[in-house]
């Protein structure tokens, strides 16, 4: 069984800058839950036809695909339409996860996972990784990145767990507040590490 890094962070705190470092410094395999989401929701999917028939037909596009900005911003607002899309997408994505996480071939693999800690999927990885970064340089990259006004940017950030209850749950941290330089040290630094404890668990 391969040795399983369970990565996590808020929203615009940097999870495909360094899951991308780990692929491509050190070939590491990443399995990416958002990418899982995204292509369970390709038009006609079961997932695409629940969705539609959970939240109306006000969620498809002109072309019949899903809204995604619009699915995203509405489960951002509404705590019932979050609660409704998570329950037609978690046990699909957790499963695929897994699966694929078996079929890594690298020393290690990463699971990242946006919402780690909130479905509980922090107790089934061997270590749980937190990409931390300062809550205004979150929201400055958010509002930047999604061109997003302030207020759907901070709803965003709290429909999120807490910062502080991340970090608890956390046994490695790599600080993403500063330059990129400092990014790949912390990761070169983790990547031994991870190295050592997958080793160690064969």
């Amino acid at each position: 069984m391969v040795f399983k890094v369970g990565l996590t962070g808020g929203v615009a705190s940097g999870k495909s800058t360094v899951t991308n470092l780990f692929h491509d410094q050190y070939q590491i395999d990443v399995i990416d839950a958002d990418k899982i989401a995204h292509n369970l929701l390709v038009k006609n999917s079961s997932c695409y036809n629940e969705v539609v028939e959970t939240f109306g037909e006000s969620v498809l596009l002109d072309n019949g695909e899903i809204n995604r900005r619009y699915l995203r911003e509405r489960i951002f607002r509404e705590a019932a339409a979050k609660q409704q899309l998570e329950a037609i997408l978690h046990p699909v994505i957790r499963q695929q996860l897994f699966s694929e996480a078996e079929h890594a071939t690298s020393a290690y693999c990463i699971l990242s996972v946006p919402l780690l800690i909130e479905v509980g999927l922090h107790r089934e990885v061997d270590r749980v990784c937190v990409i931390d970064v300062s809550e205004g340089v979150q929201l400055e990259r958010l509002i930047s990145r999604d061109k997003i006004s302030s207020e759907t940017a901070i709803a965003m950030i709290k429909s999120q767990c807490d910062r502080a209850v991340r970090l608890q749950h956390a046994d490695d941290i790599i600080n993403n507040n500063d330059s990129k330089d400092s990014l790949a040290h912390q990761v070169a630094k983790l990547h031994e590490l991870f190295l050592k404890f997958a080793d160690q668990s064969h």
